[in-house]
């Protein structure tokens, strides 16, 4: 597998192996299944693990744990999050620091590669109890991140590239910057139902990913199938009115283009998103070993064409 420079972290595999779908959250799959996918995405030469405790919650890092058996491979990352929002100011440095330990307690480690903050970013002044302002984010979480950092428990910290882009653009040109930053990578540019800044903002999701590797910070690509949106079919029940559903309706022309070239719609989805140059690595969303084969699929069969990449971006203005 292509290995790709992934900041200050060192080197990754182009592929990721996300805890969405070993946690259960795009449906339940047998815990052997999910236990022996993890097992195959390391010997497929995967590098990268990104967990939180709030997949499952905590199913998808007591997998991982499982699987690793207490025993980290050479050169095999980890990644884990917190979430804060909804939390108390006061409350905010506690949070952080407690809630690492019981995660590395489930993945059965000593310490994780990177720990993310699972909530998005809002300019200071912001109305929602969702996010984390700018000012609390320099004040009181990129500190105690930091402290992390120097007492050995985590090698990094990074963001959740999916807040209010002014935001973010703030605190990528901080000193210093994080080291990886995770940000929606997918053929039609669908943030789903992740995007909570309302109508009258649009995410910038290029852009960020542009700015992020202008600062020499890792970025991993998320959302390359939009929850399912871009495979074949929905791989579970939702209702007409959720994100999911209307951006599957909004995919037909992506799947016909699939169609037209011989692959299934998330063959071709993975390999838009492992195509874009400031992207180090992919996450993915899988839960069973058949759906990892068609992503290793994907990244042995090489980065797009630049023709076969604006077709596919053209299909955004359709």
């Amino acid at each position: 597998m292509e290995m790709r420079d992934f900041g200050g972290l060192g080197r990754v595999s182009a592929l990721t192996l996300g805890g969405g779908g070993i946690g259960n959250v795009w449906g339940p799959v047998d815990r052997a299944e999910r236990v022996a996918t993890v097992r195959a995405a390391l010997d497929a030469g995967v590098t990268m693990i990104d967990v939180a405790p709030t997949y499952g919650p905590g199913e998808a890092e007591s997998v991982v744990g499982e699987a690793l058996g207490g025993i980290v491979p050479d050169g095999v990352m980890i990644s884990t999050k917190i979430e804060l929002a909804g939390a108390e100011i006061d409350s905010l440095e506690r949070r952080i620091v407690e809630s690492l330990p019981a995660s590395l307690k489930r993945l059965g480690v000593d310490r994780v590669d990177l720990y993310l903050l699972h909530s998005q970013l809002e300019p200071d002044g912001g109305p929602s109890r969702r996010t984390v302002s700018v000012r609390t984010f320099r004040e009181i979480v990129r500190p105690t991140f930091e402290r992390l950092v120097s007492e050995g428990r985590t090698r990094g910290w990074g963001l959740t590239g999916v807040g209010h882009p002014e935001a973010l653009a703030e605190v990528l040109a901080d000193d210093p910057p994080p080291a990886g930053i995770q940000c929606v990578t997918n053929a039609l540019d669908m943030t789903g139902d992740m995007w909570i800044m309302g109508p009258d903002l649009q995410p910038d999701n290029a852009g960020t990913r542009a700015r992020a590797a202008e600062a020499g910070v890792g970025v991993m690509g998320i959302r390359a199938v939009a929850g399912g949106s871009l495979a074949d079919a929905l791989d579970r029940d939702v209702d007409v009115d959720e994100p999911a559903a209307r951006d599957y309706e909004a995919a037909a022309g992506f799947r016909r283009l699939a169609a037209e070239r011989g692959v299934s719609a998330a063959f071709l989805a993975h390999r838009y998103a492992l195509s874009l140059a400031d992207v180090a690595t992919v996450v993915l969303g899988v839960k069973n070993r058949d759906e990892l084969a068609e992503c290793l699929a994907a990244e042995a069969a090489g980065p797009l064409p630049e023709d076969e990449m604006r077709v596919i971006e053209a299909l955004r203005l359709a």
